[in-house]
């Protein structure tokens, strides 16, 4: 197959800016990893999607975009459109030598057992103001097949696994504001969401120092964890679920938990060991405990949190993306990239194992500049 360039772009739930990553890849192996970018969120954009977040539970139809939701999808899609064009500039890239632009948009609500998933981003739009042709809405038709739609992006991580000298089975760990986990042990990767990522520590960290996150996980670093909350919260039933399942942000929201009144340090310490402790918890709904974990997004920039990993998931080895020569920072960018690619060639991004839907399928909306 022919082998193109292809750009991604990733707008998590942490949501802390715009990842740009430019891939070579024929929609199988990935035969170079280009430049990467960053347009970061200021505190009044950030508030803006928050606020959207908390308007979007109310959403019934997916299409719909009633009060806030329409002011930030039009935020999104320019904000994306702005880091393309900044991205190009900066690379010295010119747009023709680019086959086609991954666009993720911003997941506002994720609710797969009621078959809605809502990321909001007008991919017609994207492409028309680029000029190039873009792949969009990536979850919807798995989750309308009955599968979970998340996550996304674990053929791209089996893609980069699949030749790693590490033992097997390797577990590759995104932990963004919620964290996912995919399994590789031959065959069709396994997948899942593990619990909560950095949303609750960047949530209590902004509620109550007015700080965005924990940045280096310092304040955890010397707080006490309260065992009893982390064994508390890990006594959900989504804990105990089998592998494919996935979670919407909001889902431990602390008026859904009770949060105590923690200080800050032993607040961010409790918060960090439940991310910990839900993704070592994962391992016993595995087939297999895996035996080399690689850990990806914001969480592998926290030592703090590596920390916590690596005691919890012993013996297993623990170890960031960067040190296996890949971007903590830009892998889901780059994985959107990849999974517009595949759209395009009709190749499969989700699987049984990864979302349980019935078969193996093909997702994403192609569109054309008009």
């Amino acid at each position: 197959m022919t082998v193109v360039r292809a750009i991604g772009l990733m707008s998590g739930t942490s949501l802390d800016g715009v990842d740009v990553a430019l891939i070579e890849t024929d929609g199988v192996k990935v035969a170079a990893f280009g430049p990467v970018g960053y347009r970061p969120y200021s505190d009044d954009e950030r508030a803006l999607l928050r606020q959207a977040l908390k308007e979007a539970p109310a959403l019934t139809d997916r299409n719909a975009r009633p009060g806030v939701l329409a002011e930030a999808e039009a935020f999104v899609t320019r904000v994306h459109a702005e880091a393309v064009e900044a991205f190009l500039e900066a690379e010295h890239i010119d747009k023709s030598d680019v086959s086609i632009v991954g666009f993720h948009g911003q997941t506002v609500l994720h609710r797969p057992k009621d078959r809605l998933t809502v990321q909001i981003g007008d991919g017609a739009a994207l492409a028309n103001r680029l000029g190039m042709t873009v792949v969009h809405d990536f979850r919807a038709a798995d989750v309308a097949e009955g599968g979970q739609g998340a996550p996304l992006v674990p053929v791209f991580h089996q893609a980069l696994a699949r030749d790693l000298d590490r033992r097997h089975p390797i577990a590759v760990l995104n932990v963004g504001g919620v964290a996912n986990v995919t399994v590789i042990n031959g065959g069709d990767p396994l997948a899942c969401d593990t619990g909560p990522g950095n949303a609750l520590i960047d949530d209590f960290m902004r509620a109550r120092t007015g700080a965005p996150l924990d940045r280096d996980g310092d304040e955890a670093s010397r707080g006490k964890v309260d065992e009893g909350f982390v064994d508390r919260i890990l006594a959900h039933a989504f804990f105990g679920l089998p592998c494919p399942k996935s979670l919407d942000r909001n889902a431990f929201a602390f008026a859904n938990i009770g949060l105590p009144d923690f200080t800050v340090a032993n607040g961010a310490a409790t918060l960090s060991a439940l991310t910990a402790a839900s993704v070592a918890r994962v391992v016993k709904c595995l087939p297999e405990a895996p035996q080399a974990w690689i850990v990806a997004g914001g969480g592998a920039r926290n030592p703090t949190l590596m920390n916590m990993l690596s005691a919890r998931l012993a013996p297993a080895t623990v170890e960031t993306a960067d040190a296996v020569g890949w971007s903590s920072q830009s892998i889901e960018a780059q994985a959107f990239a990849y999974l517009a690619v595949r759209t395009q060639l009709g190749l499969p991004i989700t699987f049984p194992g990864t979302t349980g839907a019935a078969r193996p399928m093909t997702g994403g909306v192609v569109v054309k500049p008009q």
